[in-house]
């Protein structure tokens, strides 16, 4: 089984300030369906964002959705996504000092924080908008305020589109990273056969834990930095950084993406 494992916003998604190639896409859809790959959504997105997205960009049904920066994991059976219930049980079980409303009233007054909306929270997801000029300073209070009371981890990223930090507070079995090895084990392939692609902040725990990694090349400058840091700490580790000037394509986005399947031999 072949595994292609992806983010969405400015990685499949050509929602960044970049050019995209046209067709892409469509490349990429006729691709993963004509060659057998196993496609796998990994996104800080929720369900209807993502349906949102499918029908905005026209980006196939990915065959798993792994939703709301790692915490939920759904299939797509007949049509219909199923909520994989035995990864809910998983989180609670592995995380139990876990607590959603502990952790916001921890950070409540902490100035340059601002919880985000409701459709992005849930019980394994507290989640805020972050002035990102006062990121260090807000970091240092939220780590004083929460580190290792919470079996949490705490997940900053910025958004490069509209200039926002973005700080993700989730129960440390469930990320990114976790939930993807997950669905890696279900499906009985070994985690350095699984090709995952990403761009920025929240990606760099399943760039650098062993898959076989993708850098779009429009990932952000400081993930850049980060997984060269983490490859050199460990040279075991794959990472594929996207050039471009590949099959026509410049290596932006979705262009990315494909280019970095192939190197892996997904696409052949």
């Amino acid at each position: 089984m072949k595994i292609l494992a992806t983010d969405l916003d400015r990685t499949l998604l050509p929602n960044g300030h970049w050019e995209s190639d046209p067709g892409a896409i469509d490349r990429f859809n006729d691709l993963t369906h004509t060659q057998g790959v196993t496609v796998v959504y990994v996104t800080g997105r929720n369900l209807a964002l993502v349906e949102r997205a499918i029908a905005e960009f026209g980006v196939r049904r990915p065959d798993y959705l792994i939703g709301d920066v790692g915490t939920s994991i759904r299939r797509l059976q007949q049509g219909a996504w199923v909520l994989d219930e035995g990864w809910v049980a998983h989180v609670r079980g592995t995380s139990p000092r876990w607590d959603a409303e502990a952790v916001r009233a921890a950070v409540a007054d902490i100035p340059g924080m601002v919880e985000q909306e409701a459709e992005h929270l849930n019980p394994f997801k507290q989640s805020y908008y972050v002035d990102h000029a006062r990121k260090d300073e807000i970091l240092n209070l939220v780590h004083a305020r929460v580190e290792g009371r919470f079996d949490e981890v705490v997940v900053y990223s910025f958004d490069s589109q509209n200039g926002k930090g973005l700080l993700d507070f989730l129960p440390r079995s469930a990320t990114k990273q976790t939930a993807l090895e997950y669905v890696a084990e279900a499906l009985g392939v070994a985690k350095e056969l699984v090709v995952f692609c990403g761009d920025s902040g929240n990606d760099i725990f399943p760039l650098t834990a062993g898959f076989s990694g993708v850098l779009v090349r429009n990932a952000d400058d400081q993930l850049v930095e980060q997984v060269r840091e983490a490859m050199a700490r460990n040279p075991a580790l794959k990472v594929y950084f996207a050039k471009g000037d590949f099959m026509g394509l410049s290596g932006y986005y979705t262009s990315g993406v494909i280019e970095g399947a192939y190197h892996y031999g997904l696409f052949v």
